[in-house]
């Protein structure tokens, strides 16, 4: 699906990204993690094809992202943090918009936005903020593109909404599509996603499957005195990531994992890393 290598990127003569090597396939949802300036939208851009690397290659579905080519971009929907719309009724952008995308079921759309409560006859440009972030991320769906991306997508949407994100989106998977969100606040993707790459200080510290994450570590209050990998006091005790020995899965603690890979947890990241188990 996505083959990303030896990417080196930067904006003048600050280098954002260099030497990155990634392989995500389709039938998983990625969420790219970071912190604010870390790097994720110009992440995303560049499989997109919407800046070019300095050096290294991005491919999707075999098809150089920079090359923006018909057959690249009928594959593929971004919805970016920021969204401009048209002055124009949700079944007005349809009509202009959805001959682009040769998969898209409008059915799906419209069932999509009766869950997110959108109206279809009203003015796109009179839509609050977040109920246009919603009737874009309901077309991005629905163009059943092979690949997907979502940068910060929650941003906007109420908790309620956030709810009804996650179950759409979930229920949008297919064995074909793969689906990337970033975002900085990680408590929206939990039990959403089932692969993480976390993007800190230039590199891909980590992308793992939740599933190959759990083998490896534990999440869960510890006994005070108990060894741990990371932890943080919390209000039960404190909250750790320690070594996990006896083969026991806890849930992932997406933000436990978030702070201590981005605080530099070499530990942690060389644990994950570590060949076997894949």
């Amino acid at each position: 699906m996505i083959e990303i290598s030896h990417l080196t990127f930067g904006y003048g003569k600050a280098k954002l990204f260099e030497d990155l090597n990634i392989s995500l396939k389709p039938g998983h949802i990625y969420g790219l993690l970071g912190k604010n300036g870390a790097g994720k939208s110009t992440l995303l851009k560049n499989i997109a094809g919407l800046v070019f690397p300095w050096s290294g290659t991005c491919t999707v579905n075999g098809i150089d992202a920079d090359k923006r080519l018909p057959s690249f971009l009928q594959e593929l929907f971004f919805v970016p943090e920021e969204i401009y719309l048209p002055a124009v009724t949700t079944t007005q952008f349809v009509k202009n918009t959805a001959h682009f995308y040769p998969k898209f079921d409008n059915s799906q759309f419209t069932k999509m936005l009766t869950e997110f409560d959108v109206p279809a006859d009203k003015l796109l440009t009179k839509l609050s903020f977040g109920q246009q972030k919603k009737m874009i991320i309901s077309f991005g769906l629905s163009t059943n593109t092979s690949l997907l991306i979502m940068d910060e997508p929650t941003n906007g949407l109420d908790i309620p909404s956030k709810s009804q994100f996650r179950k759409i989106i979930a229920s949008a998977l297919t064995d074909n599509r793969c689906i990337i969100i970033s975002t900085h606040q990680v408590r929206d993707l939990d039990n959403l996603i089932d692969a993480v790459l976390v993007l800190h200080e230039r590199r891909i510290v980590v992308a793992k499957s939740m599933d190959e994450i759990a083998e490896r570590v534990h999440f869960g209050i510890i006994p005070s005195g108990a060894d741990y990998i990371y932890a943080e006091d919390s209000m039960n005790g404190l909250n750790a990531i320690t070594l996990n020995t006896i083969g026991s899965y806890s849930k992932v603690d997406m933000e436990l994992l978030f702070n201590a890979l981005t605080g530099d947890n070499k530990t942690l990241i060389e644990i994950l890393n570590k060949p076997g188990h894949e």
